[in-house]
């Protein structure tokens, strides 16, 4: 069998196993022939009140994080980039506390209002990274552009450590939303980020093929009748989108961008046309059955989401980073 035909089965069987897991066990054990019928009351209405919101909106963010993450990382050719240590995730979540900190619901965008505003801090973010590290080198180097999410990060990482300093009544619902979660969260936050990350994801999938151009560098990219200055700008307002809606619904989820699309290139090559799909697949299955381990291993009790894909990205990417430096030396 062709190994693309190989990838692409694994990755949907994978991702179909994970949402039948994610809705299936928990407190109250559901039977899957409940999702065809209606015979036991209760079980139906955990299943699609509670449960499968739940799986749904973990596999949109997972998903999000992860092709905006691979297309990030074959913008920048690095596999260390991602929206997290580029500092957009932070940019999300700044713009998504003020609009908390605030009360802020404008008339026009109404429920909109909050991942509206998580997206223009994503991308005002990512612009202002690009930005400054052209500024400090013009030959925009991999190493300048990561410190320089790092540096950004950190700095919007004080500024949301201020609000929450300054919040009195809203400290907890911003604390746990900072933590990263999809816990209580109905069928109207999936209708909220899905129009999102459908966009998102479609700007991304227009670029594969500019990706793959731009792995061989600008100047080759632009020969091959790229134009690349528009390109990179829809990339970064695609991945921008799909970070900042993502962010706005789940909290700051870390590690995801990261860990997703290089376990893809490393088991199935580097073709965006491929990577991207299936980064999209792979992170809705990893955040999905991350959500299922956060809510069921201190059962009753949960976790934060956020804490599990930490405890599972923070040595994968230090496991990354060794080795980048390793081939580096040699």
């Amino acid at each position: 069998m062709n190994k693309t035909l190989i990838a692409y089965a694994v990755s949907i069987a994978t991702l179909l196993v994970a949402i039948w897991l994610g809705v299936s066990i928990g407190a109250v054990k559901i039977p899957i022939e409940t999702l065809w019928s209606n015979s036991d009351a209760t079980a139906s209405n955990i299943l699609w009140k509670i449960r499968m919101p739940r799986v749904l909106l973990a596999g949109i963010v997972g998903a999000s994080l992860a092709i905006s993450g691979a297309a990030f990382q074959g913008l920048l050719k690095n596999p260390l980039a991602d929206p997290y240590t580029l500092g957009v995730s932070s940019g999300a979540s700044v713009g998504a506390v003020v609009t908390l900190f605030f009360g802020i619901s404008l008339p026009v965008l109404g429920a909109y209002t909050l991942p509206v505003f998580s997206m223009v801090g994503a991308a005002a973010t990512m612009f202002l990274v690009i930005g400054f590290a052209r500024l400090v080198d013009r030959s925009m180097k991999m190493e300048t552009i990561i410190l320089t999410g790092i540096i950004f990060g950190s700095f919007l990482g004080s500024v949301l450590s201020l609000m929450i300093a300054l919040t009195q009544e809203e400290l907890r619902q911003i604390v746990g939303w900072l933590l990263g979660s999809v816990s209580m969260r109905g069928w109207n936050y999936i209708t909220m980020v899905l129009p999102f990350f459908i966009i998102g994801s479609f700007i991304l999938w227009l670029n594969r093929r500019e990706l793959n151009a731009m792995l061989f560098g600008e100047e080759r990219a632009h020969h091959l009748g790229v134009n690349v200055k528009r390109r990179k700008l829809q990339i970064l307002i695609g991945g921008s989108v799909l970070t900042g809606s993502a962010v706005a619904v789940s909290g700051t989820i870390g590690f995801v961008g990261l860990v997703v699309p290089h376990m893809t290139r490393m088991m199935w090559g580097s073709d965006h046309r491929h990577v991207l799909p299936l980064s999209l697949c792979n992170g809705a299955a990893l955040l999905i059955i991350c959500d299922l381990v956060a809510r069921t291993i201190i059962s009753p009790a949960e976790l934060p989401v956020g804490v599990i894909t930490a405890f599972i990205g923070a040595p994968v990417f230090a496991y990354i980073f060794y080795k980048q430096r390793r081939k580096g030396a040699m």
